[in-house]
């Protein structure tokens, strides 16, 4: 467990703003020194991303002020010569009024991206530092619509958060993952990178994906000359992803998924008839009952039980055993409430049980419910 969660993986995502930034902008200029060259260059780079942006003429004094950085993507700096890749960063708050922005835009609730690598045969998301994840890491996202909830893929992410994670279907084990990060839902931005030969070109197909159910929303397939023009093809990519995320929203399918709300979840249709049937049974009980049928007989008053909160281990082989042990331990008469702390899957997980009674009563409530039962010191361990 320590080898899965130590080592050297996790990168923070940057700061989300507002600004406006351009990037991919390549210029080759000269000067009398390096510096020169240098300073020609990024002056140039702005004036070629204001052009990108397609705004009014202005003069090189009012560009420079509206310019908040200046990225290097990538740069070669000879005694008389300047060739880079840049980024131009320009600041909303100034800018946006020349180039008509900064008016009200609809937001998504928040989205837990999973950003997942199919490189080499394998599926990454978090397990090593990957490219991909880079990409998505170092993505300002201030100006989308979509509110992007990065994790860092550090300590635990990389063991909740992995490949298998986004084919389950099961709403209890999506909801304490959300609840983990603070999201409403889920996206999946998956890359498949195929080299055709060592140094050589390198084709990308993206596939946009959301919601627990992993449901499909668009692909895509780029290409990339050589390993060096990989980031340029994840920047492209990223604004593609962006796009598609965007315009699902605005044709209204990127809604929280309503099953994830503990509220709506649903039991088992099993454990729902044998509830109702149980339910039934109480019912026929009371009629046939001679002291309910007494006129004037008092019911006796209800005694009130201090609820108490109890461990509960039990074995989870896979995520619907998870489901399923959650779902008989809150139909048990006398439970309140049951959320799982801790989840292993293949192993033993734990869950925090709230009884109406004492620990030796939750026992004996949940063998009748077919569990063979283990008390020890103010915890309990279950298995079928």
């Amino acid at each position: 467990m320590l080898a899965q969660v130590e080592g050297e993986r996790g990168i923070a995502a940057v700061a989300s703003s507002g600004d406006i930034q351009i990037g991919g902008i390549r210029v080759d200029v000269s000067g009398k020194n390096a510096d020169e060259a240098r300073e020609s260059g990024w002056k140039l780079a702005q004036r070629l991303g204001w052009e990108k942006l397609k705004g009014p003429k202005i003069s090189d004094s009012q560009l420079e002020s509206m310019v908040s950085a200046i990225v290097i993507e990538h740069e070669q700096i000879g005694p008389r010569r300047y060739v880079a890749t840049l980024g131009v960063i320009f600041d909303r708050s100034r800018a946006g009024g020349l180039l008509g922005a900064g008016g009200p835009v609809e937001h998504s609730a928040p989205m837990l991206l999973v950003p997942v690598l199919y490189s080499g045969g394998t599926q990454t998301v978090f397990e090593v530092r990957n490219p991909w994840q880079r990409a998505w890491a170092e993505y300002q996202a201030g100006a989308s619509a979509i509110d992007y909830v990065r994790p860092s893929g550090a300590g635990g992410d990389s063991l909740l958060l992995t490949f298998g994670q986004t084919e389950r279907r099961s709403r209890a084990w999506w909801r304490n993952i959300l609840d983990e990060f603070g999201a409403a839902d889920v996206l999946m931005a998956i890359a498949r990178v195929e080299r055709q030969w060592p140094g050589g070109p390198v084709k990308g197909t993206f596939t946009a994906r959301y919601g627990p159910d992993n449901r499909f929303l668009e692909s895509f397939t780029l290409r990339a000359d050589s390993e060096n023009d990989l980031p340029a093809m994840y920047q492209k990519a990223l604004a593609r992803f962006d796009s598609i995320y965007t315009g699902a929203l605005n044709r209204g399918l990127l809604k929280p998924d309503p099953t994830l709300v503990a509220q709506n979840a649903q039991i088992d249709p099993v454990l729902a008839a044998l509830l109702a049937a149980g339910r039934n049974a109480d019912a026929v009980d009371a009629l046939l009952d001679p002291a309910a049928s007494l006129p004037g007989a008092a019911a006796p008053p209800p005694v009130s039980v201090a609820a108490a909160t109890y461990t509960v281990q039990f074995a989870s082989p896979d995520a619907s055993a998870v489901d399923s042990a959650l779902a008989t331990v809150r139909s048990t008469a006398g439970v309140q409430g049951a959320a799982t702390s801790s989840i292993a899957i293949g192993g033993t997980s734990v869950m925090k049980v709230t009884f109406a009674g004492g620990i030796e009563e939750l026992a004996a409530a949940l063998r009748a419910r077919g569990w063979q039962v283990v008390v020890g010191n103010n915890a309990l361990s279950i298995r079928r």
